[in-house]
């Protein structure tokens, strides 16, 4: 591993190659943050399945694309005379150190004697968000409408339980669950789309709520069961290209049987080390 000094030193070559691109460049010098943004979004996935692969090799690269984003648009920030990365490092670390009272102000002792647990400098980082001045106004305000909503319905709920807006034990929220589900299927069997879409959303909420409680990432989860569909589909599908006979002409317990032997398949490999972990919520 690299020294202070060496970390300090790639960090200025790369604050050098980015100001020489921009200059000579065509293409770097053209671009907008509004250009970036689509490629910072696509870039931010890519990081994403690399951290759920755990493919170590992948995520050093895949974290330069994202740093080279961030350098980008603090690059654009300075030609615009509005900011600069020392700015955005700046404000980065007084931020920091603002939410972490536990750390570098006078509950310090506290956190030495392992007084203070990690809902309690969750629940803090909450009330100090909100209350710190050109901060978020309200609770909620600081969940960013883009957010996938699977991702979004997380972070409201997590936000929601930093002010105490939460069941008292994880069991209560079963009751609400099966309620969502029997407010569901009473909709359903009405043949109301529209009642049946907002109970759906009402359910898929619950689940959310529930997964959260008990401490499951659902996006991961829900990324964990794509990915074997996809893997027991796929061997679906090899498997009647091998006996040439299409899906379409097979039956459906002929398709099952199939789907059965890709389960067993799955058997002798191991899990994935990154999904199941506890994931505890992030910190913006």
């Amino acid at each position: 591993m690299h020294t202070r000094e060496g970390k300090l030193e790639a960090f200025g070559r790369l604050l050098d190659v980015m100001d020489n691109l921009r200059e000579k460049c065509p293409w770097d010098r053209k671009q907008t943050n509004q250009s970036l943004r689509p490629n910072t979004i696509e870039e931010t996935y890519e990081l994403a399945d690399a951290l759920l692969r755990e493919d170590r090799k992948e995520i050093c690269k895949e974290l330069g694309d994202v740093l080279l984003h961030i350098v980008f648009y603090a690059k654009i920030g300075s030609e615009t005379g509005d900011f600069d990365i020392a700015d955005v490092c700046n404000q980065l670390c007084d931020k920091l150190i603002y939410r972490h009272p536990h750390v570098y102000g006078p509950e310090a002792e506290r956190i030495e004697k392992g007084e203070i647990t990690v809902d309690e400098v969750l629940k803090n980082w909450e009330q100090l968000k909100v209350k710190e001045k050109g901060g978020n106004k309200r609770v909620l305000s600081g969940v960013p409408e883009a957010l996938p909503s699977l991702i979004k319905a997380y972070r409201i709920q997590d936000k929601a339980r930093g002010v105490g807006f939460d069941w008292e034990t994880r069991e209560q929220v079963w009751d609400k669950v099966r309620e969502e589900l029997g407010e569901l299927e009473v909709e359903l069997n009405r043949n109301d789309k529209e009642k049946s879409t907002d109970e759906l959303g009402d359910f898929i909420f619950a689940v959310i709520n529930a997964a959260r409680l008990y401490k499951l990432n659902p996006d991961n989860a829900l990324e964990r069961t794509n990915r074997k569909f996809i893997r027991r589909f796929t061997y679906l599908e090899e498997h009647s290209i091998r006996i040439g006979k299409p899906l379409t002409e097979m039956t459906l317990a002929e398709m099952d049987a199939i789907w059965e032997e890709a389960k067993k398949q799955e058997l002798t490999l191991p899990p994935p080390s990154l999904l199941g972990r506890e994931q505890l919520p992030d910190k913006d």
